[in-house]
């Protein structure tokens, strides 16, 4: 059954503010969502009820905090089919991707061996691996994107072909929006025997997300990206790729045993998980994953599908409007990147932003492939459950208004 934005909006109190006296348009969802009041909630009766250090003691509260940290974990590892120690709880996806670049590829690689991205990766999924570059003498080679923004398939195959040492992939760009068949490039990395990292930060939240099916090396994903808290995300990984691993950060809770000699790491999957954690954090996690379940994920991927294709069917309207990515919608996720004129994006987001309309502006992290499309910055209009079709109309009115300020 299709959902109902409308309803769904009731639950998301920010969603009720007025900007400028106008009713909020909020379209920044790839940057971050709003919360549900029920993960609100539960984070405040985390901190008024149960409040206390996880792992540590013996008394009550601490009991409490740890079975809502743990139980958390198990339905976060449900969420994405997968086993609860391989599950680990990171600050957000760029500590997960710092993680295995610093834990595993790093012991693994020698100066000249290949590291395999695509030019349509986030910040986050590139210097990491331009620090291991530094480091370690190894290259960095990106699979290109084609005027139409999609990846290179066939290139992609030609570079996996001569084995790199490591592929690390967006599953969804977000600055163009392309959805990219992650499960085929797992494969095709698989038939050489190169292990595979999945930022799945932009698919996570609007799709269903099965790792065994996939059967990435690790995915990484954020809370804040779907309707959960900031400062937390997750790292999943096979099972016997973090049993390998030393630990990315050393101190309490990650340690079994210390002695003035050294040390014995706990084990999984609190190995990678040193000192005090956000345990808040996960539990508001854990409510967004049954939020999000409750709502149906299915039923989110169709959505997004339809409000995204309503957008840029309407958006195609408008002249001199240059959109960027597939023009297809069954080939791009719930974001749409623009400019409009020679209008600076910053001054467009000013523009709609004193209409009450939110939307992001600049190069979005990811600036080569800005810079690759010849231009400064990109205005970016994103989706999610609670978007509606007279949001869109409510953009796109203030859109043909840019036009009249800038007489285009």
């Amino acid at each position: 059954m299709a959902i109902n934005p409308i309803s769904i909006r009731k639950d998301f109190p920010i969603l009720k503010r007025k900007i400028h006296n106008k009713q909020l348009v909020y379209l920044d969802s790839a940057a971050s969502s709003e919360k549900p009041l029920i993960v609100i909630k539960t984070i405040e009766e985390f901190y008024k009820q149960h409040y206390a250090n996880v792992h540590r003691g013996l008394h009550t509260l601490s009991d409490e905090a740890t079975t809502l940290y743990e139980d958390a974990r198990k339905r976060i590892a449900m969420f994405i089919n997968a086993d609860v120690k391989e599950t680990i709880f990171v600050r957000n996806a760029t500590e997960g991707i710092n993680l295995v670049a610093r834990s595993f590829v790093a012991s693994r690689v020698k100066k000249g061996d290949v590291i395999l991205l695509t030019e349509m990766e986030h910040h986050a999924n590139i210097v990491p691996w331009h620090m291991l570059s530094q480091a370690k003498g190894v290259k960095l080679q990106f699979i290109p994107v084609t005027k139409e923004g999609i990846l290179d398939l066939k290139k992609a195959e030609t570079y996996l072909s001569k084995k790199p040492a490591f592929f690390s992939f967006t599953s969804i760009s977000n600055v163009l929006g392309t959805i990219n068949p992650a499960k085929e490039l797992i494969k095709l990395a698989h038939k050489y025997h190169v292990p595979v990292l999945v930022d799945a930060c932009q698919s996570v939240p609007h799709r269903t997300t099965d790792v065994k099916d996939l059967d990435c090396d690790f995915l990484v994903f954020s809370s804040h990206k779907m309707c959960g808290p900031s400062g937390i995300g997750i790292l999943y990984g096979k099972k016997h790729h973090l049993e390998s691993m030393t630990p990315f950060l050393g101190g309490g809770d990650m340690i079994k045993d210390v002695r003035y000699s050294g040390f014995t790491p706990n084990d999984l999957p609190w190995k990678f998980e040193a000192g005090t954690p956000n345990i808040e954090g996960a539990v508001g996690l854990g409510a967004a994953v049954d939020y999000l379940s409750k709502v149906g994920m299915n039923e989110i991927e169709e959505h997004i599908h339809t409000i995204t294709s309503y957008a840029l069917t309407h958006l195609k309207k408008i002249k001199k409007l240059v959109i960027y990515g597939p023009s297809n919608s069954k080939l791009r996720g719930g974001l749409i990147s623009f400019n409009l004129g020679d209008i600076h994006s910053h001054d467009l987001t000013t523009i709609l932003d004193e209409e009450g309309v939110a939307i992001r502006s600049g190069h979005h992290c990811a600036q080569p492939i800005v810079d690759k499309l010849n231009v400064p910055s990109v205005a970016r209009m994103s989706f999610y459950l609670y978007t509606t079709k007279q949001d869109i109309d409510r953009a796109i009115k203030a859109l043909h208004k840019a036009k009249r300020i800038f007489k285009l």
